[in-house]
């Protein structure tokens, strides 16, 4: 078997002439470690982790070579063996088609949100070992997922949540950074969620758009028909999401990965935090637990929104091209589609009805499913749309000013200003912001006269 070796033994230095490096940057000092000239001046100080007295970087390796370095001490010579198997031992193996660049970019997309978790910290605490172990199990084809973490969130409604390590959201924004664009210039720009640019503000001003183009700016009567999947992401068949990303990922080894990805379960292996009593209030139809192995999403991680999408795309392209509705948009699993006819709309809703469990094996949610004139107002992405007017739900409104009394004052600053960015979406928000602000102003915070922002308390406490 052959071996791979890495350059981590560097020149020895006398105390008296030690030497350093030191970068032509004040910005950016030298940092030692072979991923550093890729991770670049974004870390801070000592976020990658070092041999303590190195003196020079070593140089970034190629596949399958040998290196050894002398010291400066004249009788000394050492070499250091790396214990990573190379993917020259598998016959098997597909060859990788990514660089370590590509990682390190996975990496920092993966950590933007996530820096201060305890499976990221524990990751960066040897960032360049783990970045290059994980290189080399990916492009020798031994990369497994692995533990995951599983909690309940209370709110809005009880569900049940699946976060992956850290190491392992690295790959799937890995796949995401390279798969996602082919299918995106596929989709139709009525599609959202999870995707750049198209969040709940789009979606919400995007149907209020094509609700005054259809009524002509609210003279003609209009109606909606708006459905909802049930059980989504516990019902999506990994068989026809496999056959979906088949039909684009056309490379090998990227198609290895996405069925990997898709393909784990992450009940195999996975750490159960919070009060168990909390998994018995979400319902037993919407836990992953009682699930087939071949059905169900983790809710949670990026590639489980994705792939959502990619699963949903044939809705979309059956809605347009086939049933032919001109007003429609989709969020998630959440679909409206607009006509001045409410029996075209329910011939829809059947056709729609039929071709889901057919195509897609999942169902509508005849619980959920809305069938009236647009004149009463449309619910849609948390934004309740009225002729001329579009406001934040109620629900919304209060579960903020219920956080706002609660809340402790340490807390009290960001969960003010969390929700007031939020009522800002919705263009008629003042009265919602200003109720907002009262209950502020009873906790002894300060508000901005336009009401869009809270101050931190800087007397006393509570």
């Amino acid at each position: 078997m052959s071996e791979r070796f890495l350059n981590l033994v560097v020149p020895l230095a006398h105390k008296a002439t030690a030497m350093r490096t030191t970068g032509t940057s004040r910005r950016c000092p030298a940092r030692p470690g072979a991923v550093t000239p890729l991770i670049g001046c974004s870390l801070r100080w000592g976020d990658v982790d070092s041999m303590n007295g190195r003196s020079t970087p070593p140089t970034l390796l190629t596949r399958g070579t040998r290196t050894s370095t002398m010291a400066t001490r004249t009788t000394t010579t050492r070499t250091t063996k790396a214990v990573f198997a190379s993917s020259a031992d598998r016959n098997d193996a597909i060859p990788a088609d990514f660089s370590l660049e590509e990682l390190v970019v996975a990496y920092f997309d993966c950590r933007r949100n996530k820096r201060n978790t305890q499976s990221a910290l524990h990751f960066e605490e040897r960032l360049e070992y783990n970045l290059f172990e994980l290189y080399e199990e990916l492009t020798a084809g031994a990369y497994r997922p692995g533990k995951s973490i599983c909690f309940v969130v209370t709110r809005p409604k009880a569900r049940e949540v699946w976060a992956a390590d850290f190491r392992d959201r690295i790959v799937h924004h890995l796949l995401y950074n390279k798969i996602s664009p082919r299918f995106y210039r596929s989709f139709i720009a009525d599609t959202c969620a999870c995707i750049p640019g198209r969040g709940t503000m789009y979606a919400a001003q995007r149907l209020e758009s094509k609700i005054r183009s259809a009524s002509q700016n609210w003279s003609k009567p209009l109606h909606y028909l708006k459905c909802d999947l049930a059980n989504f992401f516990v019902s999506i068949d990994k068989q026809v999401l496999d056959g979906q990303l088949a039909a684009r990922v056309t490379e090998p080894w990227w198609m290895q990965l996405a069925g990997t990805i898709l393909h784990h379960d992450p009940r195999e292996d996975f750490e159960l935090r919070g009060a168990p009593e909390l998994l018995a209030r979400v319902p037993p139809h919407k836990r992953l637990m009682n699930q087939a192995a071949h059905l169900g999403l983790p809710i949670g991680n990026l590639s489980s929104q994705f792939f959502a999408n990619v699963f949903l795309d044939a809705l979309d392209q059956f809605a347009k091209h086939q049933v032919r509705v001109r007003h429609y948009i989709r969020y998630v699993d959440d679909f409206v589609l607009l006509h001045e006819s409410p029996q075209w709309l329910q011939t829809a809703h059947q056709r729609i009805d039929a071709f889901l469990p057919d195509r897609l094996h999942v169902r509508l949610n005849p619980t959920k499913t809305i069938l009236q004139p647009v004149s009463r107002g449309v619910d849609f992405v948390g934004h309740v749309i009225r002729p001329w007017r579009r406001t934040t739900r109620r629900r919304t409104v209060n579960e903020a000013l219920s956080r706002v009394r609660g809340v402790s004052t340490e807390d009290l600053y960001a969960t003010a200003n969390s929700y007031f960015g939020l009522l800002r979406q919705a263009g008629n928000s003042h009265a919602d912001r200003a109720r907002l602000a009262g209950e502020i102003l009873k906790r002894d915070h300060a508000v901005n006269g336009a009401l869009t922002k809270a101050y931190r308390r800087k007397y006393g406490s509570e």
